[in-house]
Order: C-alpha cells, then structure tokens, then sequence
C-alpha cells in the first residue's frame, strides 16, 4: 500500500524549515515524521503530496490505492489502529480537520470519501514550529518505546557516570561514550549508531543523538534535545532540535530552538532564549506577514536550511532566519533574517545564487553528499519566489 504524506494546509506555517521540505520530512523525537509513521505501519512505499516545486525531490504519489496521512501528529494505538482498518472511501478526523483516508489517487478528489469517522482521542499535534521542541520530549518517548522495544542496548562503559534506570539509556551499535555523565533520570536518552560521545560531556535527558554524530569535548546537553544524524554539537544547548547534518560544534549557548540541515554556527555564537523582562517570546510568522505571540517565555532561533553564522554572533530572542543566510555584521541582527541575506542584517545584499551553489556542493561533500540538480532547482525557486 502506498503512503501519501500530505502537507494538508501546514506547510506555510513550518516556514522557513519547509521552504526545503515537506512537512513529513521534518525531524521531532528521534526519527522524522515520515520516518515515524513508515515504522509505525510497516511500509515503506511512500510518496508526498506538496508543493509543486518539492515534487521533483520528494516523490509524487503514483495513480493507485493509497493511506493517505497528515503526519505531524503523534497517534495513540487506538488511533493507529483505526488508521489500519480503514477500508477504501473512510477517513479519520480530528480537530475538523481530515488526517488519515484510504483512496485511490487516480483522479484525486477528497469527494471519494463516503464515511468520516471523528478521532475522540486528544492528540499531540505539531502545528508550528515552536510545537516541535514544546513537544519534543512527547517525541522522543514516543520513539524510544517504537525503536528500542525487544531489543537490547549496547553497554554503558565503566568509564562513565550514571544517574537514573539503565532501561532509559539506549546505544545502538558502534556508538561510543567515554568519561561523560548520563543522567536519565530527567528523561530517556538515545545514542544513535555509530554516534560518539566524546570525554567530558554531562547528557541530561531525555535527548536523541543522530548516527554518526558527535557531542564534542565537553558539551552540557539538558532535554528534551535532539540532534539528527551527521552533527556535531558543543558547548551547551538546551531543548533543542537540529534536522541533521549541521554544526554548532563550539562554545556558545542555544536553547529552545529549531535548526534545520546544512547549517554551521561559528565559535562563540549564542541565541538567547528569554527576553529581559519575561514576556512571552514574537516570532515572525510566514503566513500573516507579522510576529506574532507564540504564548512562550522560553523562544529561541528558528533557522532554515544552509544559514551559517561568523564567531561571536549574538541572536536576539526570538530569531528567525531563512534559508542560505550568512550572518557575520557586527551587533545584533534583526528578529527576521532574509533568504538568501548576506550579512544578516535588513537591507543588505543578496547571497548570489551561484555562490550559494558553491557553498552547498562543498558542505555537503564533506559528508560525501551530492548537491543535486533538484536541490539547486529548490533553492533556486526559493531565491526567486522569497
């Protein structure tokens, strides 16, 4: 059965972290939504209905039966179940809102639809991107008990300190943790394959490190954090989440905060994450044009796909930055970051397209990633839409 991972009407408000992606290939937890439910269903025949622009990357669905999910949601086993029983022409609503139907993609109409059944159950829903590190810590236990049950964990050397249940702590294979304390009395802690944990770090969950990534010398990571795969983390970072593939491998502070791949932080570059007086934290929202409440004390950055910050960038409250942003003026920059700005402050200059090219093809090779043409046709329709 093929799984059709909508956007539904959310992909506008997870911008700038969608500008490069559909909404089901965003990370929460440990694993990405699409990820999540593929394990949850037991398939992975899947296709995204997205915008058009993204097709090209992300497979379209082809013209045949299909579940047809909106997937940034964690589902009870009620849910998950009646999700499974759907038979042709049934869907499952929650919030008056359609997440789950079973229907032919072949001339695509929601009129297919003869029976809608209303979800009772109150979900954890994601619905903007503060959503994914306030819920993060649901994630993670969520994934933990999806990844790790009946299997057994990989030992905790003697060389480290452990505070809490030894069933909160999982290591998957080839990880490495040495000399570093591990407290999983906060919440549960996974260490993802081949990911290291270098000497000297203090983990206090719960927290997901990708495989292959790295807390560096000394790192102080609070929950609920996650990092995805091929990262490198240091200095200190509390609840946040990073895609993959980024680097904030140094000192400096980040907390509260949504990072999406390709990014790099220089040394010393620090995002506060309260305002001075304690009021609830603005974020510039793509859809109104305009920062609004997100009702939160605690709001750090928001940053899209390949921004990069130069050493000593201080990031105000409630940061937004787009997509293949270079930020190295002196001072604060403003709370909205252009796409494509270059120098991070209003009114600078554009990152020329070609160059952003460049700065991609050799970040990205140092992962033995390929640029392809269909990431540089995403960034290019980014450059000159947004």
């Amino acid at each position: 059965m093929q799984l059709v991972f909508s956007d539904a009407q959310y992909w506008e408000d997870f911008l700038p972290l969608t500008f490069t992606r559909p909404v089901a290939a965003m990370r929460c937890g440990i694993l990405t939504f699409s990820e999540r439910w593929q394990k949850i269903l037991g398939n992975t025949e899947v296709s995204y209905f997205t915008e058009n622009y993204l097709q090209n990357k992300f497979k379209s669905p082809e013209d045949k039966e299909s579940l047809f999910l909106v997937t940034n949601f964690l589902p009870t086993e009620t849910v998950i179940q009646q999700i499974k029983d759907l038979k042709l022409g049934e869907a499952l609503v929650y919030e008056d809102e359609l997440v789950a139907a079973k229907i032919n993609m072949k001339g695509f109409s929601l009129n297919q639809i003869e029976k809608m059944t209303d979800i009772k159950e109150e979900l954890v829903f994601f619905k903007k991107p503060t959503d994914l590190f306030t819920y993060n810590h649901l994630a993670i236990d969520f994934d933990f008990a999806l990844l790790t049950e009946g299997r057994v964990s990989q030992e905790l050397s003697s060389t480290n300190g452990f505070l809490g249940d030894k069933k909160d702590l999982f290591i998957e294979e080839g990880a490495q943790i040495e000399f570093s304390t591990i407290n999983t009395k906060t919440g549960k802690i996974y260490i993802g394959k081949n990911a290291e944990v270098m000497e000297g770090c203090n983990l206090r969950g719960p927290i997901s490190l990708g495989e292959d990534s790295k807390f560096n010398l000394g790192s102080k990571i609070y929950g609920a954090t996650t990092v995805g795969p091929h990262c490198k983390v240091g200095g200190e970072v509390k609840n946040i989440i990073i895609f993959g593939y980024s680097s904030k491998g140094h000192e400096g502070f980040v907390g509260n905060s949504v990072i999406g791949e390709w990014c790099n932080f220089g040394a010393d570059t620090n995002s506060s994450n309260l305002k001075n007086n304690y009021s609830h934290v603005k974020l510039w929202n793509y859809r109104t044009k305009a920062f609004e409440d997100t009702g939160l004390q605690f709001a750090g950055l928001i940053m899209g796909d390949h921004s990069k910050t130069a050493i000593n960038t201080q990031l105000n409250t409630g940061t937004v930055i787009g997509v293949a942003s270079n930020i190295f003026k002196p001072g604060f920059p403003p709370n909205l970051v252009e796409n494509f700005s270059w120098g991070g402050c209003k009114d600078d200059e554009r990152f020329k397209l070609d160059k952003a090219y460049e700065v991609a093809e050799r970040a990205m090779a140092r992962r033995k990633i390929p640029l392809t043409d269909e990431d540089k046709s995403i960034l290019k329709h980014i450059f000159n839409t947004y």
